[in-house]
This record gives structure tokens, C-alpha cells and sequence, in this order.
């Protein structure tokens, strides 16, 4: 935890971002577009909503940021993101937390019970992917889904798909990471870069490598990027 430690160092009225990736791969194509950049530390989640959330939280118990960034992979849902592209999150969803009733799923909001959504600043969505764009990344908006459990069938897909409208992404951590960015009252935001497309699990058809090319990139913007 000393680059934790190393915040508490930091001249006043620097802005202080943390980001948090699920895999070693996704924290070096970051690192790697950062260039050393000391306004950024980044941290693994593990896999999952709720490593996402403990961890997350681990780290901002001991230090203050400005902003919490959930960056990695992830599916992209046909017509709204495809392979190839980056997904800015407008707003971050836990797709399956809520009941199944006779009358089909109830959020935990539809329940009464809590927070399953996390809305994004629309000046910070608009601002990131102007800046992304204009580094001439292919880029899309919309609502990204957290799952615990990975959509594999087209037809859990299309289910998806139309209980969530306008479902863009689908990843694992960035419920989590929100959640206890909102928690502690710290802006949260949500970068994907898209490797395969949402659906039937077809492995030779997914493009990691470029994904994280893709989230090398985005790095290097928000490096360059006055936020």
C-alpha cells in the first residue's frame, strides 16, 4: 500500500484519481498509457462485484481522491457497441441484483430495498469522451452492466437486452467500484474497452489484445486530460 501512503504527500489542489482494474493485463495497458503520470494510482479489484466493491473501499479508508475510474474489458451488446470500440458509462447498472416475480425482474429501486443503478456527471461523460474522440478513438455511450455471472447465450443476450434499454456494456467490477466510490461521495466513472460482443461465449472470436490497446489509449487521454 505505498503508493496509498504516497497520496498523503501530495501538494494541495492536486486532483487525485484512482483507478481500478480486475486483472494484472488491464492495470498495464492503463499504466502503460499513464506514462508515470503521479495524479493516478491503480489498484486490482479481483473479479466480481463484491471483491470490487471490498477492495475499492479498502483503499479509499486510507486516502482521499477526486475520482474513481472502473477501467477494463468487456462484452459489447450488438448495434450499441462493437468490438473495437470504447464504452463510456453514462450510468452503471448491477443487472442481476433485485427478484424475479410472476412478473418478470424487479430491481432492488422497484423493491424499495436500495441502489442497484449509479448515474454518471453528464459533464464528466460528455467531457472524457469529447477528449477521446478528438484522439480519434472510436467511442460509445450508454449504460454498462455489471453481471456476476457472464451473459454465454443469445438468448439471455436479448433478455438482457430488453430488460435493461439501452444496455450498452457488460462487465463485472463497475457496480462495485461505484458503489463505494458513492459511498465515501467521490465521482465515479466507467471505461471499457470492448473485446467481444455480448452473447454466445465464441473465444476465437474476441479481440483482447486490441481491447487493451484500446484501454492503452484511453489511458494516455485521461493522462492528458485536464479532469
Amino acid at each position: 500500500m505505498d503508493t496509498v501512503k504516497g497520496n498523503h504527500q501530495r501538494a494541495s489542489g492536486t486532483t487525485r484519481i484512482l483507478v481500478m482494474t480486475a486483472v494484472q493485463a488491464e492495470r498495464e495497458a492503463v499504466l502503460r498509457g499513464l506514462h508515470g503520470d503521479k495524479r493516478f494510482d491503480i489498484f486490482l479489484t479481483g473479479v466480481g462485484p463484491v471483491a470490487a466493491a471490498a477492495n475499492t473501499a479498502k483503499v479509499l479508508a486510507v486516502a482521499r481522491y477526486d475520482l474513481v475510474v472502473s477501467a477494463g474489458i468487456g462484452g459489447g451488446f450488438p448495434g450499441r457497441a462493437e468490438v473495437g470500440a470504447l464504452v463510456v458509462a453514462t450510468e452503471i447498472i448491477s443487472a442481476d441484483l433485485g427478484v424475479e416475480t410472476p412478473e418478470g425482474f424487479a430491481s432492488l429501486e422497484q423493491l424499495g430495498l436500495g441502489l442497484s443503478r449509479v448515474r454518471i456527471n453528464a459533464g464528466l461523460v460528455s467531457s472524457v469522451t469529447e477528449a477521446l474522440l478528438a484522439a480519434g478513438l472510436p467511442v460509445s455511450t450508454g449504460s454498462v452492466l455489471t453481471v456476476s455471472t457472464v451473459t454465454g447465450t443469445a438468448e439471455s443476450a436479448a433478455k438482457l437486452a430488453a430488460r435493461v434499454p439501452g444496455a450498452t456494456a457488460e462487465a463485472m467490477e463497475g457496480y462495485g467500484v461505484a458503489l463505494a466510490a458513492h459511498c465515501y461521495g467521490i465521482p465515479a466513472l466507467e471505461l471499457r474497452g470492448i473485446s467481444n460482443l455480448v452473447g454466445p461465449r465464441d473465444r476465437a472470436s474476441w479481440r483482447i489484445e486490441e481491447a487493451l490497446v484500446l484501454l492503452e489509449a484511453a489511458g494516455s487521454v485521461l493522462s492528458s486530460h485536464s479532469l
